[in-house]
């Protein structure tokens, strides 16, 4: 299972660095995405200003509560992190919601593990219920989709990747889920790396591909992208990226090898170890769990894998008495 090491840097292009997960929650919830999150949770539950009726015929205003959030079904644990602060937004007028720890995430779950504990007022602690156990439910359910796809990469070259197929929203919590599964965050958004795909050079035969991207490999170098990357559809055209390599004015990490078969996948990478020994392979176009393996195997760098995201299931939490 993942634990609270550095991911290994090399040929992964790692958009975090290969920081440790505290270190990777901290800079993902820096930019104030992940709390603006949580205020719209609570607003959306709530309203505003906040109300929660049958909290108040049910529960006196003074009467103080203490929680445990369980784990009801085996996975890998995700959203720990991001807690203490949705209870900050939860508790608003009505106190301080003190959250305790008991699990790390990216641990492995076990049914009926205590995962955590909160303590507060009982009004503020029954209306943040539901937000919490759909955070922790939604991001355990990606780091354990994540770390089955990751245990069938081991012992290859192989990262496995995100991508931007996010819930809307939910992006920096997600990629969270994904470090914590064992997964490496691709690029953050379109603001932090350049990936040239089909899209920018569609209606491009061979020679205006190749011409469209040394441009765009050549202005490259003066923007701050934390990688530059070229999506190719055939192994010609990466024949005609791969030699970009030898531009000195051209910058180019890595070229993603969109729905490449297996054998296409060993062609291209025998062409870059031969030709560009230094530029990043990334696979990515429909990966499965029956087919990952197969494809890490091939000696591509990374493989991207978008269902890690949208076709994650949420894992089942609940909130109990303390035993």
């Amino acid at each position: 299972m993942p634990d609270q090491t550095p991911a290994q840097p090399i040929r992964s292009l790692d958009v975090l660095g290969g920081a440790t997960l505290p270190e990777a929650y901290a800079r993902l919830a820096s930019g104030g995405l992940a709390r603006r999150l949580f205020e719209l949770a609570r607003d959306e539950d709530l309203s505003t200003p906040p109300r929660d009726l049958t909290a108040e015929v049910a529960v006196a205003p003074g009467e103080q509560r203490e929680l445990a959030v369980i784990a009801r079904e085996p996975g890998v644990l995700s959203g720990i992190a991001c807690l203490p602060e949705l209870c900050d937004v939860f508790a608003g007028p009505a106190g301080r919601i003190a959250f305790e720890p008991l699990a790390l995430d990216g641990s492995a779950l076990a049914p009926g593990q205590r995962v955590a504990v909160v303590r507060g007022p009982g009004r503020a602690v029954l209306g943040l219920e539901r937000a919490m156990l759909n955070t922790l439910g939604r991001l355990s359910g990606i780091a354990t989709r994540t770390a089955e796809f990751a245990a069938l990469a081991l012992g290859t070259p192989a990262r496995v990747c995100d991508t931007r197929k996010t819930t809307p929203g939910l992006r920096v919590l997600e990629k969270y889920a994904v470090r914590c599964g064992g997964g490496v965050p691709h690029r953050l958004g379109l603001h932090d790396a350049v990936l040239l795909k089909d899209t920018h050079a569609a209606g491009d035969d061979l020679d205006a591909f190749a011409q469209r991207v040394l441009n765009a490999c050549v202005r490259a170098g003066d923007v701050p992208a934390g990688f530059v990357e070229v999506e190719v559809d055939t192994l010609a055209q990466l024949e005609r990226v791969i030699a970009l390599a030898d531009n000195p004015g051209a910058r180019l990490d890595a070229v993603l090898l969109d729905n490449f078969s297996v054998p296409e996948l060993r062609s291209g990478v025998a062409l870059r170890d031969e030709r560009a020994p230094g530029v990043v392979l990334e696979a990515t176009g429909g990966v499965t769990l029956e087919t990952i393996a197969g494809i890490a195997r091939t000696g591509v760098d990374r493989i991207s894998v978008g269902s890690l995201t949208h076709g994650a299931r949420s894992l089942d939490f609940g909130l109990d008495e303390p035993d």
